[in-house]
C-alpha cells in the first residue's frame, strides 16, 4: 500500500475534504460535519502510530471518505486496530450501493442511515464479512418486496438458519451464529440486524437490561420502515410487525435501551452520550413510564455536586445497575422508567447512600449519603414490578396459518442442515482412528457443531504430530462457544507455540476472559524484543512495569464492553484497562509465564517460584493475595433449605465507589460456599438476598461488612419468607383430554397422571419462553423424578409436535409425557380459569391436583420454571 507523509495538518485535510457541492457529501450537515471532523481528527491524534489510518491514503469519494471519517470518529480503538481499513471501505461502499439501488433507499433520512444502516458493529460482537455475505443470498428474496415485507422475509430467513439456544455471555459474530444454527437473544438479535443492515433497511436492537419481573434480559430488534420504528423478535418471524412473545413481558418493563452509533441527535431520550455511541431510552414504546427525580445530599442536608447514581433493579439475587447518573449543581439526577420499583444507590467523597423508589407514586425523592466503607448495617426492601398490560396487534386465523406453515418449512431447512454434524458415533469413530480418547474427542467436536471441521483437523494435525492428548487438553479450557467459533489455526497457534511441559491452566489455556479468540501466542513471542523477553521471563514485575509505561489507558474511548485482542494492543498502544489486563495475561503466557485473571474477582495474577503474586499495575509491585475467611450463618425457611447463589443471594465488593459482583460458579449454594467459610479478597462487601413472589415482587435484604485480612467474618444470611401458604388460584378439571401422539387415541389428564398433583403445560414449539422452561426443567431433572409425578406437556396441535426436535431437550425428566392438545380445549379452559385472556401467551404451565384444584400458574417469558415448581412442590 502506497504510504503518505504529509505533515501539514491543512493541507492534508484539504486533500482529505476537496471542496464539492452539498449532494456530494455523506456528511452534508455543516455543523455536524465540522464535529465528526474534530472527533476524527482527536481520534487519529490519540493513535498516532502503526499506520491505523492508512486506509484514508486510498482513493474515495466525497461520499465514501465522510462516510469512513464517521466511522473511525466513534469506533473504539480496539476496532480500529484489530479490522483493517479495507475491511470498513467494503462495508462502506456496499451500504452506499444498497442506500442507491434498493426501492427504499432514497427515502431513508441521512440521519437513520448514517446510524443505523452504515455501521458494522452492533454491540459487542467480533465483527465479520456478515454484510456481503447476507447480502448476496437476501437481495434476490426482498427486492421486489414493500420495505414492511421486506422485513418480514429477512426474519424469516434468519429463521432458516438460527433458533434461540441459552449461551455464555460472550456474543458471537454472525457468521458464526449462522455456523452454529442457535444462539442466545442478544446474538439472534445482533444476526438480525446485520441480516437488516445488509440490505439497506435501517434496523437497531433493543434490550431491557434486566427484567423486573423474572431474571435474565431479553433482545430485540426494531426496524425502520416507511417513518416509523417498528419491533419483531429475533428469528422468531410473526405474520405481523409489532408482535412477539415478549409483548406482555414488555409491558412490565422498566427500561428498554438501543445503543446507537456514534453521535446521534435523533428525537428519543438520551441516557448516555459517550465516545462511541449514544445510549436512548425507549421504554415509551412498550409500556407506561413515569419520571423520578433523586436529590442526593451529604450527612448535613447540603446538595451534592457530581455525586455517582446508579438505578438498579433486583434480578438474578443482585441489585443490577441499569442507568447510570451523575448529580448537576442541585444534586440532581433523574430517570424515566416503568411503573415499578429500584433501588437507587449514590456515592461520593467516600460516603454512600441507598433508598427504594416507586416509579409512577415517588416524584422526587431526597437520598442522603449517610454511610461510609466499612459500616456495619442492614436493610429490608419490598421491591414491587409493574403490572403487565400488553397490547397486541391484530392477525387473522389466515395469516397465522401460513405463518405457521412457512416456520415448519424453516424448521426442516434447518434441521437438514443440522443433520449435517457428526453424531457422537461418528466423532467416537474418528477418535478411534486417531487413537486418542473416545469420550472427551467425541464430547469436543458434537458441542463443536458447525465448526467441526476446524475441531477435527486440529485433533487431526496434533495426533499426526504425537501431540493428540495435549490438544485435548487445550480444547478443555476452552467454552463450549470457542468450540463452535474458533478457528483451527487459532487453536494450533496456542498449542505448537507453548512449551509441551507448560501448566495446561496458567499457561497453554487460550482464554482468559471473555474475549473473542485470536493466535495471538506467536504474535507476541515475536513481537517482543528477545532483551525486554529474558527480562520478563527473570521477572514477570518487568512485564507490569512496561503495561504501565508503555499503553495509554483510555476507558473513555472504549466504552461497547468491547475489548481490544494482545495483537490490537500491541499494534496501537491505546487501550483499555480491561484488554490491559487481558494483554498482560496472555503475553505473560506466551513467554511461559503462568498468569490468569480471577473469575470471581477479577485480579490479576502471575505465579513465580509457585507463589500467586497480584498486580498491580499503580503501585508496580507484585503484592501477595489478601484474604479473609466470610462464613454465613442461614436459618432455613420453610421449603428453602439451601440458598443458591444467584437464585437466592449474592455479594458484591466495593470498589472505587460501587459495589461490583463476585462472579462464583453458578451452582454455587450457601452450604458450598458459606455454611463453611471461603477464602474472599479482603475489602467491603453487600450481601444481598431476595425470595421472588409469584407475581413477581421481591422480598429482600441488603448486608454491609468488611471481611480483613486473615480473619473470618460471620454474618448471617436471612432470607425473607414469603408467609403466603400455598393456596389454591383456581381449577382445572383433569379429566379434560388431550390426544397421545403416538397413535392419535384420547385420553385424560387422570388416567395419565393418577390420583395426586401432576403439572400440565402448553408449549410454544421453538420459541425462546418455552426453550427456557425446559432448559429449566432440564437442570432439575433428578428433584422432578424424585418427586415421581407426571409432567403432562402438550402441543398445540399435531404440526408443532412434528416440528419439535426431542434432541434439543436430552434431559427432560423421565415422568414428561408427551401429547397434544388438538382441539385447543385444554389451554382455553387454563386460559378461562386462570383470567388468561383469550390467547395467552406460551408457555403455559399449572401444577394442580384431581382435586381439580390449581395451587400454581405461569404464563409466557418466566425464569426459573423448574425452580419455581419445586418451590410450591416441596409447600404442598
Amino acid at each position: 500500500m502506497k504510504k503518505l507523509v504529509i505533515p501539514i495538518l491543512g493541507f492534508w485535510l484539504s486533500c482529505l475534504f476537496p471542496a464539492c457541492t452539498s449532494s456530494d457529501h455523506f456528511l452534508k450537515e455543516t455543523d455536524y460535519r465540522q464535529k465528526v471532523e474534530t472527533d476524527f481528527n482527536q481520534k487519529k491524534e490519540v493513535l498516532n502510530r502503526g499506520n491505523l489510518f492508512a486506509v484514508f491514503n486510498e482513493e474515495m469519494t466525497q461520499e465514501e471518505r465522510e462516510a469512513m471519517m464517521f466511522l473511525y470518529a466513534y469506533m473504539t480503538p480496539g476496532d480500529i486496530a484489530d479490522y483493517s481499513g479495507d475491511f470498513y471501505l467494503k462495508n462502506v461502499r456496499l451500504a452506499l450501493q444498497d442506500r442507491k439501488q434498493t426501492t427504499w433507499g432514497p427515502q431513508i433520512p441521512d440521519l437513520i442511515f448514517r446510524h443505523f444502516v452504515l455501521p458494522i458493529r452492533v454491540n459487542n460482537e467480533n465483527l465479520d464479512n456478515a454484510r456481503e455475505v447476507f447480502r448476496k443470498e437476501l437481495m434476490p428474496r426482498v427486492e421486489k418486496l414493500s420495505m414492511y415485507d421486506a422485513v418480514l422475509e429477512v426474519n424469516h430467513w434468519c429463521h432458516e438458519k438460527v433458533i434461540y439456544t441459552p449461551t455464555d455471555s460472550r456474543t458471537s459474530a454472525p457468521l458464526a451464529t449462522v455456523k452454529t444454527a442457535y444462539g442466545r437473544c442478544g446474538e439472534e438479535s445482533t444476526f438480525l440486524v446485520a441480516a437488516l443492515r445488509a440490505v439497506g433497511i435501517p434496523a437497531r436492537q433493543v434490550y431491557t437490561p434486566r427484567w423486573a419481573h423474572t431474571d435474565d434480559n431479553h433482545a430485540w430488534v426494531e426496524a425502520w420502515v416507511d417513518g416509523k420504528w417498528y419491533f419483531l423478535g429475533a428469528c422468531e418471524p410473526e405474520p405481523v410487525l409489532n408482535l412477539g412473545w415478549f409483548n406482555a413481558p414488555a409491558s412490565r418493563g422498566m427500561l428498554m435501551h438501543t445503543k446507537v452509533f456514534g453521535a446521534y441527535d435523533g428525537p428519543e431520550d438520551v441516557m448516555k452520550t459517550t465516545a462511541n455511541y449514544t445510549e436512548i431510552n425507549i421504554i415509551d414504546n412498550y409500556a407506561q413510564s413515569a419520571p423520578v427525580t433523586v436529590t442526593v445530599v451529604d450527612s448535613l442536608g447540603k446538595a451534592v455536586e457530581g455525586a455517582h447514581v446508579e438505578f438498579k433493579l433486583y434480578n438474578y439475587a443482585e441489585f443490577y445497575t441499569v442507568a447510570n447518573k451523575t448529580t448537576d449543581a442541585s444534586g440532581k439526577a433523574s430517570l424515566s422508567a416503568g411503573l415499578g420499583d429500584m433501588l437507587v444507590y449514590a456515592s461520593a467523597n467516600q460516603r454512600f447512600g441507598l433508598k427504594k423508589v416507586s416509579f409512577g407514586k415517588d416524584k422526587e425523592v431526597t437520598l442522603a449519603l449517610t454511610h461510609r466503607p466499612g459500616d456495619v448495617f442492614t436493610d429490608t426492601l419490598h421491591i414491587v414490578p409493574p403490572a403487565e398490560k400488553a397490547n397486541l396487534p391484530e392477525v387473522t386465523e389466515a395469516q397465522r396459518k401460513e405463518n405457521t406453515l412457512r416456520m415448519a418449512k424453516e424448521d426442516s431447512i434447518r434441521n437438514a442442515y443440522v443433520a449435517t454434524f457428526p453424531t457422537e458415533e461418528k466423532a467416537k469413530a474418528f477418535a478411534q482412528g486417531l487413537k486418542l480418547d473416545e469420550t472427551r474427542t467425541s464430547d469436543f467436536i458434537v458441542k463443536s457443531r458447525g465448526n467441526y471441521a476446524d475441531i477435527m483437523q486440529f485433533l487431526s494435525h496434533a495426533a499426526e504430530k504425537g501431540q493428540g492428548t495435549r490438544a485435548l487438553e487445550l480444547l478443555g479450557t476452552l467454552a463450549e462457544k470457542d468450540l463452535r467459533d474458533t478457528p483451527c489455526a487459532i487453536l494450533e497457534d496456542h498449542l505448537y507455540a507453548t512449551d509441551a511441559a507448560a501448566d495446561v491452566k496458567e499457561v497453554l489455556a487460550p482464554r482468559i476472559a471473555s474475549e473473542m479468540l485470536t493466535p495471538y501466542r506467536s504474535y507476541l513471542q515475536k513481537a517482543f524484543p528477545a532483551e525486554l523477553a529474558a527480562q520478563i521471563k527473570a521477572d514477570p514485575q518487568v512485564l507490569v512495569k512496561w503495561c504501565k509505561d508503555s499503553l495509554l489507558i483510555r476507558n473513555d474511548l472504549s466504552t461497547l464492553f468491547t475489548t481490544t485482542s494482545p495483537e490490537g494492543v500491541w499494534r496501537s498502544r491505546v487501550t483499555d484497562s480491561q484488554s490491559r489486563d487481558i494483554f498482560f495475561v496472555a503475553a505473560a503466557r506466551s513467554l511461559g509465564i503462568p498468569a490468569w485473571k480471577d473469575e470471581v474477582n477479577g485480579n490479576i495474577c502471575y505465579r513465580l517460584n509457585g507463589n500467586p503474586v497480584l498486580v498491580d499495575f499503580e503501585k508496580l509491585e507484585g503484592g501477595n493475595l489478601s484474604e479473609g475467611i466470610l462464613k454465613a450463618t442461614y436459618q432455613p425457611i420453610p421449603r428453602l433449605d439451601n440458598p443458591k447463589y444467584y437464585t437466592h443471594f449474592t455479594l458484591s465488593k466495593y470498589d472505587n465507589g460501587t459495589f461490583q459482583l463476585q462472579n462464583h460458579p453458578e451452582n454455587a449454594s450457601w452450604v458450598s460456599l458459606l455454611k463453611n467459610g471461603s477464602q474472599m479478597s479482603t475489602g467491603y462487601y453487600m450481601l444481598v438476598t431476595g425470595s421472588r413472589m409469584a407475581n413477581g415482587s421481591v422480598l429482600s435484604q441488603v448486608s454491609f461488612f468488611t471481611v480483613e485480612d486473615g480473619k473470618t467474618t460471620v454474618t448471617p444470611l436471612c432470607m425473607r419468607d414469603n408467609t403466603e401458604e400455598v393456596r389454591v388460584i383456581g381449577n382445572f378439571n383433569s379429566e379434560a383430554l388431550y390426544t397421545l401422539p403416538e397413535n392419535g387415541e384420547q385420553t385424560s389428564i387422570l388416567n395419565t397422571t393418577g390420583r395426586g398433583y401432576y403439572i400440565v403445560g402448553v408449549l410454544g414449539v421453538g420459541q425462546e419462553p418455552t426453550n427456557h422452561a425446559l432448559k429449566d426443567i432440564e437442570i432439575k431433572k433428578a428433584e422432578f423424578e424424585k418427586w415421581g409425578r407426571t409432567l403432562v406437556l402438550l402441543f398445540t396441535d399435531e404440526a408443532a409436535y412434528k416440528r419439535f426436535d426431542r434432541k434439543e431437550f436430552p434431559n427432560l425428566p423421565s415422568n414428561v409425557v408427551f401429547g397434544i392438545d388438538k382441539d385447543g380445549s385444554i389451554l382455553k379452559m387454563i386460559a378461562e380459569n386462570m383470567k388468561l385472556g383469550s390467547k395467552p401467551t406460551l408457555p403455559v404451565i399449572i401444577l394442580g391436583d384431581t382435586f381439580n384444584r390449581v395451587v400454581f400458574e405461569s404464563h409466557g417469558y418466566t425464569i426459573g420454571m423448574g425452580e419455581q415448581l419445586l418451590h410450591v412442590i416441596h409447600g404442598l
